[in-house]
């Protein structure tokens, strides 16, 4: 099957010549998400490739050049560069993150509570992890520790974010939060969390 994928982008064969079980978007349908590549589901976010390559294998360059599914969508401005990916395909890209993201968020806020750890990572994860860049987050919760807000409070460089704490206590009140989760994200490295409580008022 592999073998002959490759044959089929190798002579330049448009998809829709393709058998309808190997096309991108009637898998998707027949099979699921779970049964696609990565290349394949930006496929069918692109639409369409451009002449002489397919959309699996422009979303398969896109994916190599930019270093991953994180990096590729998470940058509006367009950090990678290849014909064919113009303003509509980006933001069909970038949007299909953001809504992932924003479901998974919703999920976590309609929980109980945020009871341990591993669910306030998960919370912070959804809304951190895409970002090329450092930002200091709060998760304000109440005081059954049930998610308030998250609040972005400052963005840095690749590197560092300068964070100002009168700031975290205005937003801290802002919120009427009884508990506060504040998260420093790295780029290249797994997101940190610092459990706090908040400020009495």
């Amino acid at each position: 099957m592999g073998e002959r994928r490759r044959d089929r982008h190798a002579c330049g064969m448009s998809i829709r010549e393709w058998p309808e079980g190997e096309r991108p978007r009637e898998k998707l349908l027949a099979r699921g998400c779970a049964a696609l590549s990565d290349a394949e589901l930006i496929a069918v976010l692109l639409g369409s490739g451009v002449p002489g390559k397919d959309a699996i294998a422009l979303g398969r360059e896109l994916l190599g050049k930019s270093g991953g599914l994180g990096t590729l969508l998470a940058d509006p401005g367009g950090t990678v560069r290849l014909r064919g990916i113009g303003p509509a395909k980006r933001a069909r890209l970038i949007a299909a993150l953001e809504l992932a993201r924003r479901a998974l968020g919703e999920q976590l806020r309609e929980a109980p509570a945020l009871g341990n750890p591993r669910d306030s990572g998960d919370y912070l994860r959804a809304q951190l992890r895409h970002l090329p860049y450092e930002v200091f987050g709060c998760l304000f919760l109440d005081n059954r520790h049930r998610v308030l807000a998250f609040e972005e409070l400052f963005r840095g460089t690749i590197d560092s974010a300068s964070v100002h704490p009168r700031e975290v206590v205005r937003a801290c009140l802002r919120h009427n939060a009884s508990a506060v989760i504040l998260a420093h994200n790295h780029p290249t490295r797994p997101i940190s969390i610092t459990f706090n409580h908040a400020p009495n008022r």
